[in-house]
């Protein structure tokens, strides 16, 4: 089966990248030129590197290669993406153009006809003898043996032939190249460019605000069970930090800042924190020892970290202060139920989420905050009682129009949405995985304010 799927995804990928070489270098160069076996070879290296950015980390490569082949090999998925996506729209446009230049071009040649039948001296019609004006008596020089011979009947002279020829070509249909080129050339480089500045200028943009880092959000979620102590409560949720050949130490530095400078009560890090080892990420993670908050900073598992070990990075934050909730829960001083689980993806090495374990013998007249890296749970949570269910994994579809593929497989993308006597939010994480860009799906950091019924 997974055999299948690895054949049916790289066929796809095969016939995207002929169809991005068919209109991006075959229509818009000339056979056999520079420009063409230059073209082809990019389209032939590009997509080499995204397959080997993609398995690199699990094939065991150093990680100093995986961070060579990720930047151009993760990059190019993104504008692959958004480069088809243009193509297609200038499929429609293609037409259009064409015609419009067809019109002008006949426009251009009647306007140019009318000139010429305008300007153009009378002639004499073909076969019509011309009147020859005869004088009364020829002058002496001209009655020798050296003078002109007399016209034939129906010549023309040179001067009137050539203008006459010359009115003739004036007229004939011609069809004019645009800038010395073809009409279906012209066309096809205009659009080929036209969509290779969308894809270019959309991934720029994309990459720009995931390297700039997590903006701040701010959501109020009142609970109902929420004592009027803890009123006003803060906590700072960030996921999907996605550390990596990418997404290095400076990346986990921006995050620290920003979290820390919303003085949060608690710090909830809900998952996919890196895609690699301890050993090779270790040193980038090293800045999430400074978060600072009242009440800590606790952590659970995402499908990634199960990808890179799951209990060495377990270990691993617990050095860097951060407390994992590993299916159990603590109460909060400030009045609440604090419970996190372990990652779906941690059945397949016999861990996962334990409801029972880490919500079934509390206080159900305690409001009960939980933690849990995919939204998909919140059938669970609904089940055992959970005020609010806080969540990460969608990236919030990350590169548009992925959100509408993430609404298929999550309950929520993103935001706050309620379920029963359960609230759900899910955040867009605070960074990437595969391509560092984000289209119509910001990164954020959101400090959820917590309000009580009773205050």
């Amino acid at each position: 089966m997974i055999a299948f799927f690895l054949v049916v995804v790289l066929g796809l990928l095969a016939l995207v990248h002929w169809y991005v070489w068919r209109r991006m270098v075959r229509d818009v160069t000339a056979p056999g030129g520079l420009a063409r076996r230059v073209g082809t070879g990019v389209v032939i290296a590009l997509p080499v590197l995204s397959v080997a950015a993609l398995v690199s980390a699990r094939a065991g490569v150093p990680f100093a290669v995986q961070q060579v082949v990720a930047w151009p090999g993760f990059l190019w998925l993104a504008t692959l993406l958004y480069l088809v996506l243009a193509l297609v729209v200038g499929e429609a446009v293609r037409p259009l153009l064409t015609r419009w230049l067809a019109r002008r071009a006949a426009g251009d040649r009647a306007a140019a006809s009318t000139t010429a039948t305008a300007t153009a001296p009378a002639t004499v019609p073909t076969g019509t003898p011309a009147p020859v004006p005869v004088p009364e008596r020829l002058p002496e020089s001209a009655s020798g043996p050296e003078a002109a011979p007399e016209p034939e009947a129906g010549a023309v002279s040179e001067p009137e032939a050539g203008a006459v020829s010359g009115a003739v070509a004036e007229v004939e249909p011609r069809v004019v190249p645009v800038g010395g080129v073809s009409r279906r050339l012209f066309v096809s480089r205009v659009v080929g460019g036209a969509a290779a500045a969308v894809a270019a200028g959309t991934v720029a943009n994309g990459a720009y605000g995931v390297l700039r880092g997590p903006r701040v959000k701010r959501v109020t979620v009142p609970l109902a069970k929420l004592p009027r102590a803890a009123h006003g409560y803060r906590i700072a949720v960030v996921s999907d930090i996605h550390l990596g050949p990418i997404l290095g130490r400076a990346h986990s530095q921006r995050i620290v800042d920003a979290i820390n400078a919303t003085q949060p009560d608690l710090i909830a890090v809900v998952g996919d924190l890196v895609d690699g080892t301890v050993e090779d990420l270790g040193p980038a993670a090293e800045p999430l020892a400074g978060l600072r908050a009242r009440h800590g900073s606790f952590f659970v598992t995402g499908n990634h970290e199960y990808f890179s070990g799951a209990d060495a990075w377990v270990d691993h934050v617990r050095e860097l202060g951060m407390r994992p909730l590993r299916n159990e829960r603590l109460e909060i001083a400030a009045g609440f139920d604090l419970a996190g689980v372990d990652d779906v993806a941690g059945e397949r090495e016999g861990q996962g989420p334990d409801f029972g374990r880490a919500l079934g013998d509390r206080d159900r007249s305690r409001a009960a905050v939980l933690l849990a890296h995919q939204p998909i749970v919140i059938d669970d949570a609904v089940a055992h009682g959970v005020d609010l269910q806080l969540s990460g994994h969608t990236h919030g579809g990350q590169l548009w129009p992925g959100n509408l593929l993430a609404g298929l497989a999550n309950p929520t993308v993103a935001g706050l949405e309620r379920y029963g006597d359960t609230q759900l939010y899910v955040s867009r994480g605070a960074g990437a995985w595969g391509p560092p860009v984000r289209v119509g799906a910001p990164s954020d950091i959101t400090v959820v304010q917590l309000a009580s019924k009773q205050a």
